[in-house]
């Protein structure tokens, strides 16, 4: 009966462990195929000299297209829509790629290494140190919310030191939630990897945008 009971209990245990690496492998190949196709995207938009969307097309079209990969996160739409937001968000990097690229090249490839350094190293302290991170997550809704406000306010205030200051906290901010994210899927507790990578692109996506306009602001200083 315990022998019974014992390999019951093992059984199980490799089919969640095999769950969580099935949901961690499918989660960083869709990351690298959502990073390179809004790369793409994002150069499309630089070679054609795309201006600027405007704040209320881009909020529209990120919390539109997001709202979908939600609503389609258990089916194959699911994957086309992640595809369409990952992509979209590249379209509207390409402007700022644009911008800094003629003005200072070194800070858009200071801000690509550093990104991935960041990522890489949080990603994989957050895979062996065996630590759970689950307590960020009040911290990080709280702060998300507030920087998106202050982030708004720095831009119809005009305010360039609120906006540094709006940079420097989603940093941080983002640093936290792709170790969230990461020990989450770890834990068990994202069991759906089109989500798993949304959220992670997304962090990937403003760590570089803010460390690209930190850079950028301490050159123009020098």
């Amino acid at each position: 009966m315990s022998s019974q009971m014992q390999f019951s209990h093992t059984a199980t245990g490799r089919v969640e462990v095999g769950s969580v690496n099935k949901v961690l492998r499918n989660t960083y190949a869709l990351l690298a195929m959502t990073l390179l196709f809004s790369g793409l995207t994002a150069s499309l938009a630089v070679v054609l000299n795309m201006p600027p969307l405007g704040l209320l097309l881009t909020l529209g079209g990120y919390f539109g297209l997001l709202f979908l990969t939600h609503k389609t996160q258990n089916s194959a739409a699911g994957l086309l829509s992640v595809f369409a937001l990952t992509g979209f968000m590249g379209l509207t990097l390409g402007p700022l790629l644009s911008a800094y690229w003629a003005g200072a090249p070194t800070v858009v490839i200071k801000a690509a290494v550093t990104t991935a350094v960041v990522f890489v190293g949080l990603s994989a302290y957050a895979v062996f140190s065996k630590r759970d991170f689950s307590f960020l997550r009040s911290f990080l809704v709280v702060g998300i919310i507030v920087g998106f406000v202050l982030g708004l306010t720095a831009f119809f205030m005009e305010s360039s030191a609120l906006s540094l200051a709006v940079s420097a906290m989603f940093v941080l901010l983002m640093s936290g939630l792709i170790l969230y994210e990461t020990n989450n899927i770890i834990k068990g507790g994202e069991t759906n990897y089109i989500m798993a990578t949304v959220s992670l692109f997304v962090a990937i996506f403003n760590l570089f945008t803010s460390l690209l306009h930190l850079l950028g602001a301490s050159g123009d200083s020098e």
